[in-house]
């Protein structure tokens, strides 16, 4: 099974030229970069996104958020998730299952006025 066919898409781009890009064509940027446990995950989409209160930073709400995204205007929502492979070592598990949910909340949004695009860069 590869990236592409989860749901995920990979870019050999530097993450700030895919986030300068996808601005350029009108979609809202959320960037976590590199964080290397599952905590510093959840609180970086929490920054980037404006989420909810109600966000409980675990994979069920991250699963929650992402696949409602109610709060934000209409649009595409990118997210940038820079260096993935960095939470591998620490969390092999967790990074497995925040891809799944990545990939799950992306398909789920692709007929919504908010769909949802994950982009990974760097090592996967």
């Amino acid at each position: 099974m590869t990236v592409q066919s989860i749901g995920l898409q990979c870019s050999p781009r530097d993450a700030g030229q895919v986030a300068d890009t996808a601005r350029q064509c009108g979609a809202r940027v959320a960037r976590v970069d590199g964080p290397r446990d599952r905590q510093a995950f959840y609180r970086a989409v929490a920054a980037q996104l404006d989420v909810p209160a109600w966000f409980g930073h675990n994979l069920d709400a991250l699963r929650d958020v992402l696949t409602d995204l109610s709060w934000l205007p209409a649009g595409e929502i990118v997210l940038i998730w820079e260096d993935p492979a960095a939470l591998a070592p620490a969390d092999p598990e967790g990074h497995d299952r925040l891809l799944d949910v990545l990939a799950d909340a992306a398909a789920a949004s692709r007929t919504s006025d908010r769909p949802l695009r994950v982009v990974l860069t760097g090592r996967i």
